[in-house]
């Protein structure tokens, strides 16, 4: 999906007198899928996007058409017009993603190669250690919480005992994460599901979707939790493909996170003067106006970080981002995000749900008055 917005094939088109946004024509992404050997002939090509289709990834920008077809027809990826369904499986893939990412990103993370029975495991860890983890990064509220997250993710495949013999428990007992998030996948492995595990899952194969070192230097936007860790927040700035990984041809096989910059580039502190409440905001009379804003991201997002909580407000703005062109400025409070009020969330939940939304974001904030 990123790369065909950076090809410019996903693009607003008008057909009979109305336009349609960010959508691309059948035809024209059979040709893509094989000039980019995605695809070795258009009878392939159809399959897989028949598939995407089966699986409500894309679908026809009037949904006059359950089926893919080869012709000059637009279609459109849900996640572009705010229709991808978050089922409860979404959810567990996209947090064991996250959690998966944010680990790989340390440099000192619990997981490691380690041996058991004499077979070597990749990406291991003691369910102990990640409850430890888990909870002192804030993921969780307590232990109890990280067991049932730790069982969701390996009722759900992401993670697995190393001989698959037991569930998830607080003990010392050795898990490892089944899914590499970062190896390369192509679009054939989804007619072939087994074949993705004869590829090879080393973190240094050209499977992987970045560096695992990534250069310093890039101007994605971070949030500083409290403790002066610097944390990935995935929603404030998509970054472009070739930012993160240095090769043109690589892409992400979800929304992608951020990388770490040295912590000189990041302020730890809260740009807002004091502490505002939710009932100081909405009480009648108070100095603040409702602004709405609509933001349509470019190729690198949108430009903006959201921090604090109930209510979150606007940390820091790229004067050269969409949310800048947009009106939007520091200080303001997230009222809601594309219908959904949200003044009683924190900023990961919001940051969710924009990167969850389409590309088009619509917020509502609200601005003190001078």
């Amino acid at each position: 999906r990123l790369r065909l917005h950076d090809g410019k094939l996903i693009k607003d088109r008008r057909y009979h007198l109305r336009t349609y946004p960010n959508c691309f024509v059948a035809k024209e992404l059979t040709d893509w899928l094989i000039d980019h050997k995605e695809a070795p002939d258009r009878e392939t090509g159809i399959r897989l996007m028949q598939k995407l289709m089966d699986n409500y990834i894309i679908h026809h920008v009037c949904d006059e058409h359950s089926d893919y077809k080869d012709a000059k027809l637009l279609y459109r990826f849900r996640k572009d017009d705010g229709t991808f369904p978050l089922s409860k499986d979404v959810k567990v893939f996209m947090r064991g993603q996250s959690l998966y990412e944010k680990l790989m990103s340390v440099e000192d993370s619990i997981l490691k190669v380690r041996e058991e029975n004499s077979v070597k495991y990749q990406r291991t860890f003691l369910g102990c250690e990640m409850i430890d983890w888990l909870v002192q990064e804030g993921e969780v509220e307590n232990r109890q919480e990280a067991v049932e997250l730790g069982r969701a993710l390996l009722e759900h495949g992401i993670i697995q005992h190393v001989s698959n013999r037991h569930h998830f428990f607080d003990s010392d007992i050795l898990y490892h994460f089944w899914i590499n998030f970062r190896r390369r996948r192509r679009l054939t492995e989804l007619l072939n599901e087994n074949s993705s595990r004869a590829l090879s899952e080393s973190p240094d194969s050209p499977f992987c979707l970045r560096k695992l070192n990534p250069e310093p230097g890039n101007t994605s936007f971070l949030s500083v939790q409290t403790n002066k860790e610097i944390k990935i927040v995935s929603a404030v700035r998509r970054s472009s493909i070739t930012s993160l990984s240095g090769n043109s041809n690589s892409y992400f096989s979800a929304a992608p996170t951020l990388v770490f910059p040295p912590v000189a580039e990041c302020n730890p502190k809260s740009v807002l003067k004091r502490p505002v409440t939710n009932e100081e905001l909405l009480s009648p009379g108070a100095p603040y106006v409702k602004k709405t804003l609509t933001i349509v991201g470019d190729a690198v997002g949108w430009g903006f970080v959201v921090r604090g909580g109930r209510p979150c407000h606007i940390q820091a703005v790229d004067p050269g981002g969409p949310a800048a062109a947009a009106g939007m400025k520091v200080c303001q409070f997230v009222f809601s995000v594309n219908g959904v009020y949200v003044l009683h969330l924190d900023y990961q939940t919001i940051s969710s749900l924009i990167m969850t939304g389409p590309r088009t974001l619509v917020m509502e904030v609200m601005e003190a008055i001078e």
